[in-house]
């Protein structure tokens, strides 16, 4: 019985970080380029009163034997990679990729984050930035006097300025690819950083033999946030906490049961 009221409590706890997880889902459903996370759980040790495979006899073994299970515990968070929906906008800074890749942008520390986030901006000279002022990389920068911009699927970036009759090419879009995308750390602000799990970037041109995606000008992706699915998996975790506190419950009772006896 106090096996059973740790055993529960693990899973209470296990439920508890679910709801979490779903709750930080859905508050970013409207955020740009955001990647849901979804928990991984993992049973914990187990007491073996009859290990599996040992003698019965001299010329017999236990099939299956005896072991009761301790609980559970979470061991991931995984980032679901999966495309989220388009929204067109009009705004020739806002950019998508179509596939797999990510934004570099380069942090005020000096390193480069990763980002699905394609809401870009123009800082005081010119330069591509995220709203926080971080720097697009490769750097790009957009004459003052630019009438247009164009940016195709490759990442070629193109304007027309007053008293020209053909389009200049100012710079070029490139897109970083993983071999895991879902080893990338998190630190908020739709700011990924590479590390020993995901592997190093591959840089390559949108569209090219990378793999990375293509580019789509104009077009912004949401987060890949399924709603329904997030209050389906609240349900189900709200469910398995209250089977769980219900455990809890019984195995109480069952003890109280043992101190009226022993009265």
């Amino acid at each position: 019985m106090f096996r059973a009221l740790y055993t529960a409590a693990t899973g209470m706890t296990a439920q508890q970080l679910n709801l979490d997880n779903i709750a930080n889902n859905l508050s970013n459903a409207s955020t740009a380029g955001f990647r849901a996370r979804r928990l991984q759980f993992q049973d914990l040790m187990y007491q073996n009163m009859v290990v599996p495979g040992s003698a019965a006899t001299q010329q017999t073994t236990v099939a299956s034997g005896l072991q009761v299970g301790l609980g559970t515990r979470p061991t991931a968070s995984e980032t679901l990679q999966t495309q989220g929906e388009f929204e067109s906008t009009g705004n020739p800074l806002d950019i998508a990729i179509q596939g797999q890749g990510f934004f570099q942008v380069l942090l005020p520390d000096g390193t480069t984050g990763y980002t699905r986030s394609g809401q870009f901006h123009l800082d005081a000279q010119g330069n591509v930035v995220t709203s926080d002022g971080n720097q697009l990389q490769p750097s790009l920068t957009i004459p003052a006097d630019a009438q247009t911009i164009s940016i195709g699927a490759d990442g070629t970036v193109t304007v027309t300025q007053p008293g020209q009759t053909q389009a200049q090419q100012v710079g070029s879009i490139q897109v970083a690819s993983f071999a895991n995308p879902g080893g990338l750390n998190s630190i908020g602000k739709n700011l990924f950083l590479a590390t020993t799990a995901s592997g190093d970037p591959t840089i390559g041109t949108p569209g090219g033999a990378e793999g990375a995606g293509t580019l789509q000008q104009g077009v912004l992706e949401q987060a890949n946030v399924s709603v329904v699915d997030e209050f389906i998996q609240m349900i189900l975790a709200q469910r398995s906490y209250e089977a769980n506190s219900k455990v809890v419950t019984a195995a109480n009772e069952m003890l109280q049961n043992l101190n009226t006896m022993a009265r």
